[in-house]
């Protein structure tokens, strides 16, 4: 949860590192939350906690995603893959689970050494 919080509270910081820990709490803990909302939106029959949560998660989602890239050394901008169908969804996942750089990058110091 602290993860989580802890994206939500940089929401619009797209400078900087993300640990694969954090990156990933996140995304596990916004996949939990989307079935719980998708299921009262089933219930309910409207289609509105689920787009509501999305649209506020929308920012947070790309800035904490972008902090992911940079502690590979790679620009934010490698996002846009998801845009090219299947293929680049699997390669933002490859790229979302290496390791961090060790040291530091053009983009700051490693976020394992804090």
């Amino acid at each position: 949860m602290n993860w989580y919080l802890h994206v939500l509270k940089n929401y619009a910081k797209f400078e900087g590192r993300a640990r694969r820990k954090e990156y990933w709490m996140f995304f596990l803990f916004n996949f939990l939350v989307s079935i719980v909302l998708a299921l009262i939106d089933a219930l309910t029959g409207y289609p509105l906690f689920n787009t509501i949560y999305s649209l506020a998660v929308l920012v947070p989602s790309l800035a904490v995603g972008a902090r992911r890239l940079h502690d590979t050394d790679r620009s934010g901008w490698w996002q846009l893959l998801a845009f090219i169908p299947l293929i680049g969804v699997i390669v933002l996942l490859v790229l979302f689970c290496f390791d961090s750089q060790p040291g530091e990058n053009r983009f700051g110091s490693n976020p394992k050494n804090n």
